[in-house]
């Protein structure tokens, strides 16, 4: 049987949990070669490689790289890291999932900083640009090749500790309708991702989650949540062949929840 990405390649930063996981199988269960970064620590490690053997029981390729996929000043090691296991291969896609950010509110005690919104801004909105720059330059990426990325509601309806999170989604937003521009030229695509409320480790971590929850059954009209399963369906699909013309846009999988 022949898998649709059989002998292609794609960059995952952040797929040890969420989102990002959920992606990575649907695409190795479709044949696609992985290279995948996360941040672990120690006490993390078991439960994360039992994940990641999940990933190689589908027979593809797997390099996996515990390191801060936000820091510039890891960049040029991690890239010759992939030109290793690469080798002559290029990339068909890079699926940016990173989720590092402040929560924090503008009132009361532990407020927002500036550094704070720096430092989220940078890891889930520039690094995007970032990676995409270091991979062009590199001569990494196939032609055709796809970018994706994945951001939320909250980029443009306010949340309670959300502010910094809410400024890098639109950031991230803001860099992928640049980069579907200027890169169109080269034959790569870049296009965002917004999931309704999934539960997810990261969703956990936001103050009133479970409000948030409640909010969300109450809003969409299927009466559930999205779950990580659905978004990878939807990568899965811009990863074909066939969405190759869909550039530069904000894809909402929430089963029509931000209708109301």
């Amino acid at each position: 049987m022949v898998k649709d990405f059989e002998n292609k390649y794609a960059l995952i930063l952040g797929g040890s949990s969420g989102l990002g996981y959920a992606s990575a199988l649907k695409l190795a269960e479709n044949g696609m070669n992985l290279i995948i970064f996360y941040r672990a620590s120690r006490m993390q490690a078991t439960e994360i490689e039992t994940r990641f053997d999940i990933i190689r029981s589908f027979g593809i390729q797997l390099l996996t790289v515990n390191s801060d996929a936000t820091r510039e000043d890891k960049l040029d090691e991690n890239l010759e890291k992939l030109k290793t296991f690469l080798k002559d291969q290029k990339l068909s896609l890079l699926l940016h999932s990173i989720s590092k950010g402040n929560l924090k509110p503008m009132t009361g005690d532990s407020t927002l900083s500036a550094n704070d919104f720096q430092q989220t801004i940078h890891s889930m909105g520039i690094s995007l640009y970032s990676w995409t720059k270091a991979l062009f330059e590199a001569h990494l990426f196939a032609k055709p090749a796809k970018i994706l990325s994945f951001t939320s509601e909250g980029s443009t309806r306010p949340m309670k500790s959300y502010a910094a999170v809410s400024a890098a989604k639109a950031t991230l937003e803001a860099m992928n309708r640049s980069i579907a521009i200027e890169f169109a030229l080269h034959h790569i695509t870049s296009n965002c991702i917004q999931a309704g409320v999934t539960d997810t480790l990261s969703l956990s971590m936001i103050p009133m989650y479970e409000e948030l929850k409640e909010e969300s059954l109450k809003r969409n009209p299927n009466g559930e949540l999205t779950t990580p399963e659905r978004v990878a369906n939807v990568v899965y699909l811009m990863t074909r062949e066939e969405a190759s013309w869909i550039n530069g846009s904000v894809i909402k999988v929430d089963g029509g929840e931000s209708l109301q």
